[in-house]
């Protein structure tokens, strides 16, 4: 089984991605905030990280970073997901680190698309 870590402080947005993975055979695993998801991918080592940009504490792009130049989670994965899409955004998500990028509103199908790609069902 693989594990997915979403890295996001609205609640509403996790029960999206709950509800979503809950049909498959990923565990996930949830941190509210940039500093607990960069803890929580340190400890738990998911496969796959689906990271917000706009988090309180550590912006999901330092996150990305921080993973990147961590060996341990340097590997892992990492979908950047925001809500206010601008020019750039996306190159600035890809130069941190990101292995896919995702504006929001977005498809459950797409991003369910992208986890399978990136960390196939085992």
């Amino acid at each position: 089984m693989k594990t997915i870590l979403y890295v996001e402080d609205n609640e509403f947005n996790r029960k999206i991605v709950r509800h979503l993975l809950g049909r498959t055979s990923y565990r996930l695993v949830e941190a509210t905030d940039g500093e607990a998801g960069v803890a929580t991918a340190r400890e738990a080592r998911p496969d796959l990280v689906i990271m917000d940009i706009q988090l309180p504490r550590m912006s999901g792009l330092e996150a990305t970073r921080q993973l990147r130049a961590d060996p341990a989670t340097a590997g892992i994965p990492i979908i950047v997901i925001t809500s206010f899409a601008l020019a750039g955004d996306e190159e600035k998500a890809r130069e941190a680190g990101a292995a896919a990028y995702l504006a929001k509103p977005y498809s459950p199908r797409e991003l369910l698309g992208m986890i399978r790609e990136l960390a196939p069902e085992s």
